[in-house]
């Protein structure tokens, strides 16, 4: 990458299977990419790509990259409550299956996510995530592109 000219990208780095399709979509749209994590992890040499390492600790990393979301900004995440944290800021949200997370689905992502939780508290078995496939890692393609996008079109 080059000069920054693009939406920001922040990825909650962690658990995340599609930093390499980030890299990728970032690239071609000229943005900067954070990595953000409370361990170091591998990410290419290139000055338009930049590994935060937070403190560990309990949403130190949600909190470093909601803090930064603004409307030219993109954020790849599984975390719900921070995809609502950053959209509420005016930036765009994206899971790694490729779900955008805006203003008109991100309540009922949160209900959702409440719900299942409020399951497994009460001791019912809810099962984990379905295994993560060529067909989400495509679905996440066309989402982070569409959310890119968009978030260009933000005012500064």
């Amino acid at each position: 990458m080059s000069e920054t000219r693009g939406p920001t990208l922040f990825i909650d780095a962690d658990a995340c299977p599609v930093k390499d399709e980030c890299y990728r979509v970032a690239a071609r749209h000229g943005s900067q990419v954070y990595l953000v994590s409370n361990r170091r992890i591998g990410v290419p040499r290139d000055p338009q790509i930049a590994l935060i390492i937070v403190d560990e600790g309990l949403d130190k990393a949600d909190d470093w990259i909601a803090e930064r979301a603004v409307p030219r900004s993109v954020v790849v995440t599984a975390d719900i409550p921070l995809a609502a944290r950053c959209v509420g800021s005016g930036g765009q949200a994206v899971t790694p299956k490729g779900e955008i997370l805006d203003e008109s689905r991100i309540g009922m992502a949160l209900a959702s996510r409440n719900l299942m939780t409020d399951l497994r508290s009460a001791g019912h078995e809810t099962g984990g995530p379905a295994p993560f496939t060529s067909a989400d890692r495509s679905r996440f393609l066309q989402g982070l592109e569409s959310a890119m996008r968009r978030a260009a079109r933000a005012p500064a």
